[in-house]
């Protein structure tokens, strides 16, 4: 369904709005993402669509990798070397990220958005740049107070 300012709201939507192949596995994994609002690992996302979807380890792979170089998921590394992958549901997606220390997982900070002021070197062309915080969530934060 589309939204009123004409903007691809859904999986489907957003694939066919990128011109990128329709596939049920591109549809499952770009549902999951956009239904979480935190990044999920490769095994965090092959959790949720188990049950709907029977796909491989390297077809999910493939499908993060092929939504992240369209510009639909994010992929962010966690201090334990693992991926994680959220929904780039914006046009202007630039925001912050927050890593739990306790639980590992990767939030989206979508009300922070990254500053960037630095002074490249002539020819240097900076694509993009990444913000992550580290500390403790709030369920965290609320266990250790308990």
């Amino acid at each position: 369904m589309k939204t009123a300012d004409s903007t691809p709201s859904t999986a489907r939507e957003l694939l066919q709005a990128h011109h990128g192949r329709v596939t049920a596995t591109r549809i499952a994994v770009l549902d999951v993402l956009l239904a979480t609002p935190r990044a999920l690992t490769h095994q965090e996302v092959a959790e949720q669509i188990q049950g709907r979807q029977a796909l491989d380890r390297v077809t999910l792979y493939r499908t993060l990798d092929w939504l992240v170089e369209q510009g639909l998921a994010h992929r962010i590394e966690g201090n334990d070397r693992v991926w994680r992958f959220n929904s780039a549901s914006r046009e202007d997606s630039a925001h912050a990220h927050f890593h739990c220390r306790d639980c590992g997982r990767v939030f989206c900070l979508e009300q922070v958005m990254p500053a960037i002021a630095v002074s490249l070197p002539q020819d240097f062309q900076l694509d993009r740049a990444e913000l992550t915080l580290h500390g403790l969530c709030p369920a965290c934060h609320q266990a250790r107070l308990a």
